[in-house]
This record gives structure tokens, C-alpha cells and sequence, in this order.
């Protein structure tokens, strides 16, 4: 099945977020090839991927006594810590290895300020900054947007919240994302949270894959 008037986001499939990177996602690798096929069925690809500086405020190792998983405020806001990851132009940054890049129409860097984070694909966690997503499907005349990638509970989750709150309709297509769940039980938790603010939830079979 073809869809029209729609886009397909992948959501940060990056060499660091598959098992053995920096920060691997469980299952991460089993993304790739069902977002390989995914991409037939959409006139419009598009890619967002972590891209951290160096001395990006997220890394644990760049706050001495700190560790991976410890929560710090930073400029009144609260900060997760994780290992160094995604950095900018390095191999772990770089779109996964085997992934099908050739129908990626555009690229989404986030993260790039080394004070704020940036979960989601549209805004940093502070709100204070659009990464250009909204205004370049908005331009493509996309109404729909269909995400598959990683994490679940996190970059996915947030992505698909901004979606909507931009008043798109939005489908995460479970069985193409992957999820941290650090805490048991936390990707669940972001399935319903999504699901409850209007978010489709389907499986990748239901397009036809």
C-alpha cells in the first residue's frame, strides 16, 4: 500500500544505537531491514539523527562525580546522563550501517547545542529551538507522518508527542522501533502515553511490508 500525502521519519537509526555502539538500543539491528523495506511504500523519507558536540551536556563523562543515569539540572531543567554518543561526524553518529539511505530526502540533525538535548525530532527539550522538521513537511504538503526507529521510550516517544501537538496525524509503527526500557515496563508507558494523546499505534504488516 502506498501513501500519499505522508512521510516516513526514521527516528535516529544510528551506529550508536545498535548493539555493540556506544549506547545500543536491544534488538536495534532487527529495525534496519524492516525500515529498508518500509521506505518503498513513501514518496517522502526523511532522517533525523543525534548529532552532539563533543562537550555536549547529556555526556556523563563531561560532569566529573557524575555517572551514566544520574539526573543533574542543568539551567533549571533536569538532565539525564548517558555515555558519550552520536558524536558530530564520527562512525557511531553515521547513519546505521546497512540502512538504505538512498530514499532519504533530508536529514535532521539534533542535539547540536551543547546546553540542551533534543529527544524529539522537532524541538529541543527546552523547547527554545525547531530543528527545521515541522517547516520542511509542511512545505512537502505532508499531513501524515509515519515513525519507525529508536528509542521507543525516548527520541520516538517525544517525536511522536510534538507530532501531534503540531496537528499532524501521527502512526508509530511498533514492531519498526526499539525501545531502552531501562525502567521495566517504560516502553509500554510510552505506548500508552502516545496512544492517549492520539497517536495510531500499527504494525508495519498493515501497510503492507
Amino acid at each position: 500500500m502506498r501513501v500519499s500525502q505522508a512521510a516516513l521519519v526514521l527516528v535516529d537509526l544510528q551506529n550508536d544505537f545498535l548493539p555493540g555502539g556506544a549506547l545500543g538500543v536491544p534488538g536495534a539491528d532487527h529495525v534496519i531491514p524492516l525500515a529498508n523495506r518500509l521506505q518503498a511504500n513513501f514518496d517522502l523519507v526523511v532522517a533525523t539523527q543525534d548529532w552532539h558536540p563533543p562537550d555536549h551536556v547529556s555526556f556523563a563523562a563531561n560532569h566529573p562525580g557524575k555517572h551514566v543515569g544520574d539526573v543533574i539540572d542543568v539551567d533549571g531543567r533536569p538532565q539525564q546522563l548517558w555515555p558519550v554518543h552520536c558524536v558530530q561526524h564520527s562512525h557511531g553518529a553515521a547513519l546505521a550501517t546497512g540502512l538504505d539511505t538512498g530514499r532519504i530526502a533530508h536529514r535532521i540533525y539534533k542535539g547540536t547545542n551543547p546546553r540542551i538535548d533534543s529527544y524529539s525530532g522537532f524541538f529541543d527539550n527546552a523547547r527554545q529551538h525547531s530543528t527545521g522538521l515541522n517547516e520542511y513537511l509542511r512545505s512537502k504538503g505532508v499531513t501524515k507522518v509515519y515513525l519507525a526507529g529508536l528509542a521507543t521510550d525516548y527520541c520516538v516517544k517525544f517525536t511522536a508527542l510534538d507530532a501531534r501537538q503540531l496537528g499532524f496525524d501521527v502512526v508509530v509503527l511498533r514492531d519498526a522501533c526499539r525501545g531502552i526500557d531501562a525502567v521495566a515496563g517504560d516502553v509500554e508507558r510510552a505506548i500508552e502515553e502516545a496512544s492517549a494523546a492520539g497517536v495510531k499505534i500499527l504494525l508495519s504488516d498493515q501497510l503492507g511490508c
